[in-house]
């Protein structure tokens, strides 16, 4: 069973609406590929890893979080970036990237997806952009110490947390944001 390439397209700019962000880097198609689409694979960065599994996969999309084409990078395409690009077009691979619409989406987005991982009820936005949250903020279920927040980010991400001891008060409310936006965090609001 296959599916064109644009109803995927379709689909993802109505679910992630990426024409209402300001963001780093374009969002959507960035390499086109076939037209039709069979296998595709998922991952965070079109790094050159992710396109060999693909390949091996046999896949016709890639669809990631971080793509190409940042503002500020280099424009040329050498290097690297020729290489990944080069893979893509050789085996007719579709690059799909959304960068901040898979940050904020309320439901499939990583800063709700983390909050839920963590077990915190989200209360509230931390900073906006055309109406989206761009970080979240919430309460732990039980307060906890900073050694305690450590534990419980350790245990339930499978890495090390990086604690920096504060004050001794018990920690009850927290604010997260999974992206590089904090140009629109309003920390005075905190």
């Amino acid at each position: 069973m296959s599916t064109s390439r644009d109803e995927i397209l379709k689909t993802l700019k109505t679910l992630l609406r990426p024409e209402q962000f300001k963001d780093y880097c374009p969002n959507g198609m960035q390499v086109e590929g076939k037209p039709q689409v069979q296998r595709l694979v998922t991952g965070v960065t079109a790094c050159q890893a992710l396109i060999d599994r693909a390949i091996e996969a046999d896949a016709d999309m890639l669809l990631v979080h971080h793509g190409y084409f940042w503002r500020g990078e280099d424009e040329t395409i050498t290097g690297i970036k020729k290489t990944r690009i080069e893979a893509l077009l050789k085996h007719n691979i579709s690059l799909l990237a959304y960068h901040l619409p898979l940050d904020v989406h309320g439901e499939l987005g990583n800063n709700a997806t983390l909050g839920r991982l963590l077990g915190f009820k989200t209360t509230g936005d931390l900073g906006k952009q055309s109406n989206n949250s761009i970080g979240l903020t919430g309460e732990l279920e039980t307060p906890l110490s900073g050694e305690g927040l450590g534990v419980l980010l350790e245990a339930r991400l499978g890495r090390p947390a990086l604690h920096i001891p504060g004050k001794a008060n018990p920690i009850r409310t927290v604010a997260w944001c999974t992206g590089a936006a904090q140009n629109f965090i309003d920390l005075g609001s905190l």
